[in-house]
């Protein structure tokens, strides 16, 4: 797997459009809505070269208008996790064997398509299945999944670049194969662009995969099996399941081929996937590698010298794009007092300022949440703080289900630091705020510190150097991507890879080489020139 005399193109990132009024951009995705809006689509299983229809469907909905199907897709049966897991390992025997640029052709030609004749369908389905708007849905399923492929064939050729040391007498050469088995891929709803890199980046390194997408993310996985189709993905490389997500895996993990599992969802489900793995460890070929990314309870904390402006855009920014629904959302923040006046006027009239509505409609920033379990889930919270003495809603706090899964964006305010939305996981457009004495920054740090079990993303706002070094040094553990005066949200492939630790994943950092490396087995080859015939050595006399 070296490298050879092949340059790749330089990676560069994809620019992000705006579609202002009247433009081409916005005309070509409207259309495309429209079209999309009645399709109808049917989705297969995907084995080998195989379309399979089972006749168990479930019907794809919009988060924005539950009512209305825009299409269906098919459950998968345990015989057929069993016959997508042979496919792949049939398909392992040439995929894994052929040159690394060719596979890299194949993911460039894939970013080619999306950027060009796939941008607009791939953001209006990600718009109708996700219910994003146009701002949302260009920055994921188009510009950050070419970066994606554009940079994974960078980092691809760079990790075969690193080869070791050799001398007159030996040759000494790094082969970076791809795992023993296959890869297994979960993902999730809220980015496309995720849904795609999970597999492909496994797929890149040579690697063979089953990959189960999110039910709530069929519609746009049906435009990246065309891209993918088209690009060339040869059949049986990544070969697509939906279905009863237990069975599925149970089945997969069963498997002693199974090599690595590439994961983004919840901490609950990877740390259960875990287990299963460690208590099937004794069947498996080899090791297996285990990557996640998994939830956050994300913080923004305002020093005194902060700019109100920058705190409250971070705010808003950073909790109510997508309504809440990245991994990376800032749901609880610290503002010091003499900043909270202020803080607390502007952040109101921002909110309400804010058009909810469905995506189709781009002056609308806010849409829908993805399904009915988490807009009970998002409701319940909301209860509870209407209710709680040591909780007020300052904005929004309304909700109706009756068309769409609509939540207000709202701000909670709380005298207790450790109250409940303060450490708890909600995944929506709901962010808690404390106000802490000035005085207190060090100990507000500490508070930020030990306040939840996650470690993803984190941001301060200080015009104080003083107090942002101290905030980078007490906080170290405290977020795998760090911010200071921006929102903790919005890493960029090639520049902040992204990821966490503690309960927040493997910190594996998706978007840099670091990644890619998990899904290479190396091989060190020592080619000796004139090899000893004796095996004595000059101490011996």
């Amino acid at each position: 797997m070296l490298k050879g005399f092949f340059h790749v193109p330089k990676a560069v990132n994809e620019p992000v459009k705006g579609y202002a009024p009247n433009s081409p951009e916005k005309a070509a995705v409207q259309a495309a809505y429209a079209t999309m809006w009645n399709s109808q689509i049917d989705v297969p299983l995907h084995i080998g070269s195989e379309e399979i229809r089972t006749g168990n469907t479930r019907n794809i909905t919009a988060p924005h208008d539950h009512q209305h199907v825009v299409g269906k897709y098919h459950l998968a049966e345990k015989q057929h996790i069993e016959k997508a897991i042979a496919n792949a390992l049939e398909s392992r025997k040439a995929w894994a064997n052929m040159a690394w640029e060719q596979r890299a052709a194949i993911f460039l030609k894939a970013a080619e398509l999306i950027a060009g004749p796939y941008r607009a369908r791939i953001n209006a389905a990600t718009m109708i299945g996700q219910s994003k708007n146009i701002h949302q849905a260009e920055i994921d399923a188009s510009c950050e999944l070419i970066d994606f492929l554009r940079y994974n064939v960078e980092f691809m050729t760079q990790i075969y670049n690193d080869q070791p040391k050799s001398d007159s007498s030996v040759w000494n050469r790094v082969e970076y194969r791809p795992l023993e088995g296959f890869v297994y891929a979960i993902t999730p709803f809220n980015f496309t662009a995720i849904a795609a890199n999970l597999p492909a980046s496994a797929a890149m390194m040579g690697n063979v995969v089953v990959w189960k997408p999110s039910d709530s993310q069929v519609f746009s996985t049906k435009i990246i099996l065309d891209v993918f189709k088209e690009a060339g993905v040869p059949d049986g490389v990544i070969n697509v399941v939906f279905g009863d997500a237990l069975m599925i895996t149970d089945t997969v993990l069963a498997s002693r081929d199974f090599a690595g599992v590439h994961f983004t969802g919840s901490t609950h489900v990877f740390k259960d996937i875990w287990a299963k793995i460690g208590a099937n460890i004794h069947n498996y070929k080899t090791y297996p590698r285990i990557v996640g990314e998994t939830g956050g309870k994300d913080f923004i904390i305002a020093h005194p010298s902060a700019n109100v402006k920058q705190v409250v855009t971070g705010i808003t920014r950073g909790a109510f794009e997508f309504q809440g629904q990245k991994c990376s959302a800032a749901s609880r923040a610290y503002i010091p007092q003499s900043l909270w006046p202020a803080v607390k006027e502007q952040l109101i009239a921002d909110v309400k300022s804010m058009k909810m509505g469905s995506p189709e409609d781009f002056g609308n920033f806010i849409t829908a949440v993805i399904h009915e379990g988490s807009f009970d889930k998002l409701a319940s919270y909301i209860d509870q703080a209407k209710k709680d003495a040591d909780a007020e809603i300052i904005v929004g706090g309304n909700y109706d289900k009756s068309v769409g899964y609509f939540i207000e964006p709202t701000v909670i305010v709380t005298t207790n630091p450790k109250y409940t939305t303060m450490e708890t996981e909600l995944f929506g457009p709901v962010i808690t705020i404390y106000v802490y004495e000035d005085a207190k920054w060090e100990e507000t740090l500490e508070l930020v510190d030990t306040t939840s079990e996650y470690a993803l993303t984190g941001a301060v706002f200080s015009q104080d150097r003083y107090a942002i070094e101290v905030a980078t040094t007490k906080l170290q553990n405290s977020a795998g991507n760090f911010y200071i005066n921006d929102k903790p949200t919005g890493a960029v492939v090639g520049m902040q890879p992204f990821g966490g630790a503690r309960a927040s994943g493997t910190n594996d950092k998706a978007g840099s080489a670091l990644n890619l490396l998990r899904w290479a087995s190396p091989r060190t080859i020592k080619e000796t020139f004139v090899t000893p015939e004796d095996y004595r050595y000059p101490f011996l006399g």
